[in-house]
């Protein structure tokens, strides 16, 4: 099975000239300076300087409609709250418990897990369960890379994460909206998937507060809820986790989430999206299966019923 796109666009084609160039003359200074790293072996992190081979074709959306128009309800209902209300969250110092069945559990200094980590420019497809889309230029490196890293027992069957609880800087966790903290999952196949991100910038930018910083994952063939922000918490497991829109809504947003237009959302269709960006009159699209990434998650999903496990 195929595991890639071929890419069509250049960093030059997604950022402005002069970001460009005075982008690569900083990391190459920058690279120098890191030093070695967490979990064992000597380490660099550094940031692609090209778009990743599994790159859509597709042409992103700006910075400011990708950090001005998003659900990130710990900020608020409105899409743009978390843009208003995030700037008082605080993302340094950060750390990342991760447990369960794993070989090295232990609670993990940001800065240490991206040592020895090579971020790449991702531009991938996002859709929403609410039927709009984007595409976005993440900076990343893939969830497996990470849990190979930590050892991945052998009787680990998922994947959990949770948000960061702060409501003295988290205003719309101050509500009862949702049951707090936000919590998600995979399976493991899904999340050893070269596809699976864990993001920690957008156009070779440092990740907005807005959008989930400092260290998001990105899922991008299932509806976006999927793709939890502000990680603190990862655990491996032999049960299927708690997500906190299958709670909410268990007969509205399934474990699964994957992308399918022939599966409707109770109260509006899936069939079509809306483009932000697009223009007025641009009209919807068609959406796709997997949000286009069949060739590349359909296998994991064979023999399953796709109506049934929504």
């Amino acid at each position: 099975m195929t595991q890639k796109f071929i890419p069509d666009l250049t960093e030059a084609d997604i950022t402005p000239k002069e970001m460009f160039l005075n982008r690569r003359q900083i990391m190459a200074g920058a690279g120098a300076a890191i030093a070695a790293g967490m979990i064992g072996g000597p380490a660099m992190a550094k940031l692609a300087t090209v778009p990743s081979a599994y790159s859509t074709k597709e042409k992103p959306n700006t910075f400011d409609e990708i950090t001005h128009y998003n659900n990130f309800y710990e900020f608020g209902l409105s899409k743009t709250d978390p843009a208003e209300n995030a700037h008082a969250l605080t993302t340094s110092p950060w750390s990342i418990k991760i447990d369960g069945m794993v070989d090295k559990p232990g609670t993990y200094a940001l800065d240490d897990l991206l040592k020895g980590v090579t971020l790449e420019s991702r531009i991938y497809r996002f859709r929403c369960v609410e039927a709009w889309a984007m595409v976005i230029p993440w900076d990343g490196f893939p969830l497996k890379t990470l849990l190979d890293r930590v050892g991945v027992q052998p009787s680990a069957k998922y994947v959990a994460f949770r948000t960061l609880e702060r409501p003295s800087e988290m205003p719309g966790q101050r509500s009862n909206i949702l049951d707090w903290p936000y919590r998600e999952g995979l399976r493991m196949d899904e999340a050893m998937n070269p596809l699976t991100i864990l993001a920690t910038g957008i156009y070779g930018e440092e990740m907005p507060k807005q959008d989930g910083a400092p260290i998001r994952l990105v899922v991008p063939w299932k509806y976006g809820f999927k793709s939890i922000k502000s990680i603190v918490s990862i655990t491996l497991t032999d049960k299927q986790p708690q997500t906190t829109w299958n709670m909410q809504a268990p007969s509205e947003y399934g474990f699964y989430a994957n992308v399918n237009p022939n599966v409707n959302h109770p109260r509006w269709s899936q069939a079509t999206e809306r483009r932000i960006g697009a223009g007025l009159f641009a009209g919807r699209q068609k959406t796709l299966m997997f949000n286009g990434y069949g060739e590349q998650v359909a296998g994991l999903y064979a023999g399953m019923n796709l109506h049934k496990f929504y």
